[in-house]
Formats: C-alpha cells, sequence, structure tokens
C-alpha cells in the first residue's frame, strides 16, 4: 500500500495541491495574459480579469470545502482521541469554529474580486487569513496538549514552528500595506496591477506580496503535517435496515476510526 492510500491521508494531500494548483495556475494565466506584472503581485490580482478570474473563483470555492471536510476530520480525530479531557475539547470545537469562518473567508475572496467588491474582498482576506492563522494556533496548542501520547513532540515543534512563520508573515504584510497605502494618497491602489521599480510605495508593494505569498504557503505548508495523523483514520459505513408499525427506514452511520481502537460517528441519521 502506499502512503497515500493509507487512512485519510489523501484528503489533505488533495486539499494542498488543489490550493497551490489554484494559486499557480492563475498566476501564471494572468502572467501570460499580461494582466500582472510577473514579479510577485497579490495572489488576489492573478485572480482579477477574465479568465483567470472565472477560474480562480471555481478552484478557490472547492478549496474552500476541501479546507472545511479537512478540519471536521480532524475535528472528529482528535474528538475520539480525547473523550476525557474536557480542556482539549474546548481547544477542538474553537479549532473547528475558526476552521469553518476562514474557509468561508475563502468562498468570499472567490466570489468578490478586489477592483469591484474591496471592501467585501478584504472582509473575506481578513477572514481567510486572520482567523485562519488563529486556527493554526489553535491546532498548535491542541498538539501540545495531546503530546507525547497522541503523537510525538516532533510533530508539535513542526508546527510551532509554522505558527511563528505564519505571524512573522501577518505582521510583515499588515505594516508593508499600511506604508504602501499611506504613501500613495490619492491612487486607488486596489485596481493598480502594474507596478514600476522605483515608483513610490514600490518597495512596500514587493514586501507586502512577497509575504503574502509566504502567508498562504504557511498555510499549506501546515495542513501537510496533518498527513500523518490521517493515516491513522479509516472510515467504515454500516446500514441497518429496521422496520416499525408505521414506517420502515433505513438508518445508516458513518464511522472514523483511528489506529488505537477509538471510533467517534462521522454522520448519522435515516433514508
Amino acid at each position: 500500500m502506499w502512503w497515500f492510500q493509507q487512512g485519510l491521508c489523501a484528503l489533505p494531500v488533495v486539499l494542498v495541491v488543489w490550493t497551490s494548483g489554484t494559486f499557480i495556475l492563475s498566476y501564471v494565466t494572468a502572467v501570460l495574459l499580461h494582466h500582472v506584472d510577473p514579479l510577485v503581485p497579490y495572489i488576489s490580482d492573478t485572480g482579477t480579469v477574465v479568465p483567470e478570474r472565472c477560474v480562480f473563483g471555481i478552484m478557490l470555492n472547492i478549496a474552500s470545502f476541501l479546507g472545511i471536510a479537512t478540519m471536521y476530520v480532524r475535528y472528529k480525530q482528535v474528538e475520539a482521541l480525547t473523550r476525557n479531557d474536557d480542556s482539549v475539547r474546548r481547544w477542538n470545537m474553537a479549532g473547528l469554529v475558526l476552521g469553518v469562518i476562514s474557509c468561508f473567508g475563502m468562498c468570499i475572496v472567490a466570489n468578490f474580486q478586489k477592483t469591484s467588491f474591496i471592501v467585501m474582498h478584504w472582509v473575506g482576506s481578513v477572514l481567510t487569513f486572520g482567523v485562519g492563522a488563529i486556527y493554526i494556533l489553535c491546532q498548535t496548542v491542541l498538539s501540545y496538549k495531546m503530546q507525547p501520547h497522541i503523537h510525538g513532540k516532533k510533530m508539535f515543534w513542526v508546527r510551532l514552528w509554522v505558527v511563528l512563520w505564519c505571524g512573522v508573515s501577518v505582521v510583515s504584510m499588515f505594516v508593508s500595506s499600511v506604508i504602501m497605502y499611506s504613501s500613495l494618497p490619492g491612487i486607488d491602489v486596489a485596481k493598480k496591477l502594474h507596478w514600476i521599480p522605483g515608483e513610490t510605495g514600490y518597495t512596500a508593494h514587493i514586501i507586502s506580496t512577497i509575504s503574502e505569498w509566504s502567508l498562504a504557503f504557511s498555510f499549506v505548508c501546515f495542513f501537510l503535517t496533518y498527513i500523518r495523523d490521517f493515516q491513522k483514520i479509516t472510515l467504515r459505513a454500516e446500514a441497518v435496515l429496521s422496520a416499525s408499525h408505521l414506517h420502515d427506514a433505513t438508518h445508516y452511520n458513518v464511522d472514523v476510526y483511528v489506529h488505537r481502537g477509538e471510533r467517534s460517528p462521522l454522520l448519522a441519521g435515516s433514508i
């Protein structure tokens, strides 16, 4: 069995590959069509003009749903492993809520382009990157609380380094963006897709765009750390047909199993 066939590790792998492909494909298309400058444009600028705007929006929406699925499975895994720890359960629930909010922000970014709906686009960016950074921090705290019984200390340190990387990128992007906007009064910076080296605000712009790409790929690297954890998860569906004097109903449960033997239902209902 190949490593990507073990458990549900294909889920974070697909999320990482699809999200990275979204950014790279829209960037390559925008550069080839001369819609943006080749030197590190904003990620959202690469999805501003047709046709890459359509590709960017569709692919980013799919990435947001993959993100929700990954975060939910992670939530159920932690729940199954730490049933008797109230502190971990609270952190786990907080992580799920933060993750869903962050993915909702991705949907906003995908559907409200920067040049047309700037306010909604900024709201989506804050939810995606800001709340997403807090989600990563929350999961790192969970890794600390779950070591060494659930996984080793190495995983915690890896996630901690990603958190620090993410934090530096957030601060750098915020400071450089403030400097860029303040140095260009009266100019609609949101609609400025082409920059000339040496012009006012160019250096701050480059630092801001590099920080944004760095922040995005810190998220990607964080989800790569889920691969080993998700290899320990398997799914099994059970269908039970039951009849009553009123009607017949088929009840189903989809359970998630981890290698330690714990079980937690992912879905439960009747059809």
